[in-house]
């Protein structure tokens, strides 16, 4: 009789190796259906002007990390690059794997990414394989504690900076406002795990906590706000003199923190005349490593009392 072997999926949204590749990237977000050019050309532009998107080697490094603490196998599928998904699968079935334990990194649960994610997992693994799937852990402690470890130095900072205390716009990816409306837990978990990091902060009062939604999409109808430039617009004219943008909703660096954050917002608060500041992602925090691996270990323990 072979040993039950367990094994962790980290699932991740992908990003294309380098701007040449955004074309084709892009047909994987869109289901294949055409997309205008100057918008292809637009992405290949904000690509090439970081480079490339880490978020690849970032999610590896996570993994890696995550299995020198768990102590299991931790693989990485991407639903829309490489790694994909089937290939990841494929993987784990020649190593024998015989119980999945998938985590999305994405802490706050959507139908417009955990959901994808979750989708495109199970159309690929075998029937008789057994998957844990964890649906959302936006209010795990060592999550919160390792925003705020990215938080906290540069409030101080900016803070002392400017002699006053800096407001804060908490950030997530933004969804269309129909998948809110149709019962999407998202927009209440994203302000929940922006209220959980902010209360972390001393002296850091609610009234200069502010929430916002980035990076949103151009069809579909409305998506959720306010916007990063309408809240910064806000906060001017409030007579703030600087803002911090602390992206919550990612636990690593890509396109929506690099560019969005970085060059987008930046430029735009610089524009209102605003100082700016933006928290570091957590990418390998040691903190954030221990909150995966406590989050996979807790779940493996509830399925092996429900076994026993």
């Amino acid at each position: 009789m072979k040993q039950n072997k367990t094994a962790v999926l980290l699932l991740a949204h992908g990003s294309p190796s380098s701007p040449d590749d955004v074309p084709e990237f892009m047909k994987y977000i869109t289901g294949g259906r055409p997309i205008p050019e100057a918008v292809l050309e637009e992405l290949r532009h904000r690509y090439s002007l970081i480079g490339k998107s880490p978020l690849t080697e970032i999610t590896m490094a996570q993994a890696q990390g995550m299995q020198r603490e768990l102590g299991l196998p931790v693989y990485v599928g991407m639903r829309n690059w490489k790694p994909f998904v089937a290939e990841v699968v494929r993987q784990m079935m020649g190593a024998a794997v015989e119980h999945v334990l998938a985590i999305c990194l994405a802490p706050q649960n959507s139908s417009t990414s955990v959901g994808l994610y979750k989708r495109a997992l199970f159309a690929e693994m075998p029937a008789d394989i057994p998957v844990q799937f964890v649906e959302a852990w936006h209010d795990h402690p060592l999550l919160i504690q390792a925003f705020a470890e990215k938080l906290e130095p540069v409030w101080r900072q900016a803070s002392a900076e400017l002699g006053a205390p800096v407001p804060v716009i908490f950030t997530a990816h933004s969804v269309p406002t129909r998948t809110i409306q149709a019962g999407d837990p998202y927009e209440q978990q994203t302000k929940e795990t922006a209220r959980l990091v902010g209360k972390k902060i001393q002296g850091l009062s609610p009234e200069m906590q502010h929430f916002a939604f980035q990076s949103q999409g151009m069809s579909g109808g409305p998506w959720l706000g306010p916007t990063v430039e309408n809240m910064i617009v806000d906060l001017k004219k409030k007579g703030e003199k600087g803002v911090i943008v602390a992206p919550i909703g990612f636990v690593c660096d890509h396109v929506e923190v690099l560019y969005d954050v970085d060059i987008g917002f930046k430029g735009f608060a610089a524009e209102q005349e605003l100082r700016f500041w933006r928290t570091e992602s957590l990418n390998v925090s040691p903190t954030f490593i221990s909150a995966l691996a406590n989050l996979a270990s807790a779940q493996l323990s509830v399925t092996s009392e429900q076994r026993a």
